[in-house]
C-alpha cells in the first residue's frame, strides 16, 4: 500500500512511478496476491520470513490491490488519479498567501513559535484565555469558540516580533482557574533559536 502512495508521490513530483509498479508485482505471492506487509529485513528461515517476502498479515489486503490499480491508471492519466481539484488549486495553484496556524493544547505544549502567524489554543471544553504579551502588565480575556465538535479554541493574531505570550485558563462549567501559567515564545521572521530562560528552567526549543 505504502510503495503505491510512493509512486503516487512520484506522479506528483513529475517522476516515473513505473519502478514502484513493478516492486508491487513482485511483492505479489501465488495468483496475485499482494500482501499488507512485507518482512524488510534479512532472512529469517526460523520463522518462514525471507527478505521482501510476506510476513503473515492480511494477503490479500484489498486495500493494497486498489492502490495498485490507482496507480497504474494514473500513471495512464499522467497524473494523480483521485486528486481533488479544489483543494490542489487552493494549497498549490493559488497564489494566494494563507495564514500559518500553530496549534497549542495539553498534549501538544508548543515552547516556540515563528511570527507572524496565528496561535490557536485549543481545547476539549468551553475555557476563557486570560493571556498577556507584555508580561502581565495588561491582559486580555478571551471566550473559546465552540466548534461543535467537542474542541473550543481561541485565535491569538502573533506579531513578527520577539515577544513572551503568557496564557491561563477559567474553566467556567467547574468554575475554577487553571492556576498555572503557560509560556509560548514568538521569534521575529522565523528566527529559530535556543535560549535558555532563566531561573534554571529549560531550554525553549523549537517544536
Amino acid at each position: 500500500m505504502l510503495t503505491a502512495e510512493r509512486g503516487h508521490y512520484e506522479i506528483a513530483a513529475g517522476h516515473d512511478p513505473e519502478p514502484y509498479l513493478r516492486a508491487l508485482e513482485n511483492f505479489a505471492e501465488g495468483m496475485g496476491l499482494i500482501p499488507e506487509q512485507i518482512w524488510d529485513a534479512p532472512d529469517m528461515p526460523s520463522r518462514y520470513l525471507r527478505f521482501g517476502g510476506p510476513t503473515g498479515a492480511a494477503q490479500p489486503l484489498l486495500w493494497a490491490h486498489s492502490e495498485y490499480v490507482k496507480l497504474h491508471r494514473s500513471l495512464a492519466d499522467g497524473k494523480v488519479f483521485d486528486l481533488i481539484d479544489p483543494v490542489y488549486d487552493r494549497y498549490v495553484g493559488s497564489k494566494e498567501k494563507h495564514k500559518t496556524i500553530e496549534v497549542w493544547k495539553f498534549n501538544r505544549q508548543v515552547r516556540t513559535v515563528d511570527g507572524p502567524t496565528l496561535l490557536r489554543i485549543q481545547m476539549n471544553s468551553p475555557f476563557l484565555l486570560h493571556w498577556t504579551s507584555d508580561e502581565w502588565k495588561h491582559s486580555t480575556d478571551t471566550r473559546s469558540i465552540a466548534t461543535g465538535v467537542g474542541i473550543d479554541y481561541v485565535d491569538i493574531p502573533v506579531p513578527a516580533k520577539d515577544v513572551i505570550l503568557k496564557f491561563t485558563f477559567f474553566w467556567p462549567e467547574k468554575d475554577r482557574w487553571e492556576g498555572k501559567d503557560y509560556t509560548v515564545a514568538v521569534r521575529a521572521n522565523g528566527q529559530r533559536k535556543h535560549k535558555r530562560r532563566g531561573h534554571g528552567k529549560s531550554v525553549i526549543s523549537v517544536e
